[in-house]
């Protein structure tokens, strides 16, 4: 399952004996959703250092300023940091680890109630930054480090403050905070034209990513590139020659990598066995699986699971 808000408040308690409420915002009843915000240097000084990160994904968003060598790892990417934002969004699972004894910085986590398209003007979820495989890591320019340091500040001093109407303010300088890392983003190689063709391949990536996260005991719905065809009522020919113009991997191999992915990040949790991976994405047996996954990575699933 997902880390929840009530994970990440818990494992920060832990460390002093302080109830969790001591880390959230005063009037933690807030209008829609959840917000808070916090300077990393003072959580350090505070709780001493930051309770490991698990690989996993979470139930809500988060952006970080990152200042200090640091390492962010993804089921496919391994990224080292020195100076930049990090977005994390709840479909995308990863990891955060500091490579410095001091850390600094700032983060904000929400949940996506927080930011509701009525109230912010956005769908999260479609915005690339928090898209599965977009570039959730931006280095950050010189220039721009102390215009990022004011609007975290500014969060900071705001979220303590009497201000009837401080979480429209704040919602503001998360906007604000998202619009910046949309334009620091590597420009496309050329305009996607929403056609025919691009309405059928956001349908059947929206439809992918739907499948997931997955449960013991709950296979997948969806298997095959006929599954999928069926589903959005196209003939799988036609469905495969799409994705073929638009992406250039075949159906099969686009489910093929995403099973590849989602495979990696159940095998890092180490409750999980081979079998219950197997099960839960949907192989017959578990020798069926292993198959694959040396298939897709060049490793069996023990020996990726004992590299880390």
């Amino acid at each position: 399952m997902p880390t929840t808000l009530a994970d990440f408040y818990a494992a920060y308690a832990q460390l002093t004996g302080l109830p969790a409420a001591a880390l959230q915002p005063p009037d933690v009843q807030q209008a829609v959703g959840h917000f808070n915000v916090f300077d990393v240097k003072e959580l350090h000084a505070r709780y001493g250092p930051k309770p490991p990160m698990p690989y996993d994904r979470r139930a809500y968003y988060k952006i970080s300023l990152i200042q200090g060598r640091s390492r962010a790892e993804y089921a496919d990417k391994l990224i080292d940091i020195e100076q930049g934002l990090l977005f994390a969004a709840p479909q995308v699972p990863y990891h955060w680890l500091p490579l410095t004894d001091e850390p600094a910085g700032y983060f904000c986590l929400f949940t996506p109630e927080f930011l509701l398209p009525a109230r912010s003007g956005v769908v999260l979820e479609e915005l690339p930054l928090f898209r599965p495989g977009g570039c959730p890591v931006l280095v950050l320019p010189d220039t721009q480090v102390a215009r990022v340091q004011t609007i975290f500040a500014q969060m900071r001093e705001e979220i303590c403050s009497g201000y009837a109407y401080k979480y429209d303010l704040l919602r503001t300088y998360v906007l604000e905070l998202i619009h910046l890392g949309q334009k620091l983003q590597p420009a496309p190689a050329q305009s996607s034209l929403l056609n025919a063709a691009g309405r059928v391949t956001a349908l059947f990536a929206e439809l992918l990513e739907r499948q997931f996260p997955v449960l013991p005991g709950q296979p997948l719905r969806l298997r095959t590139a006929k599954d999928y065809a069926d589903q959005l009522a196209v003939h799988v020919n036609h469905l495969n020659k799409v994705l073929k113009e638009t992406t250039g991997h075949s159906t099969t191999a686009l489910l093929n990598e995403r099973l590849a992915q989602e495979a990696k990040l159940l095998l890092r949790r180490h409750r999980w066995s081979v079998a219950d991976v197997s099960d839960a994405l949907g192989f017959t047996d578990p020798a069926h699986f292993s198959h694959f996954f040396k298939r897709q990575t060049t490793l069996t699933p023990l020996a990726f699971r004992q590299a880390r």
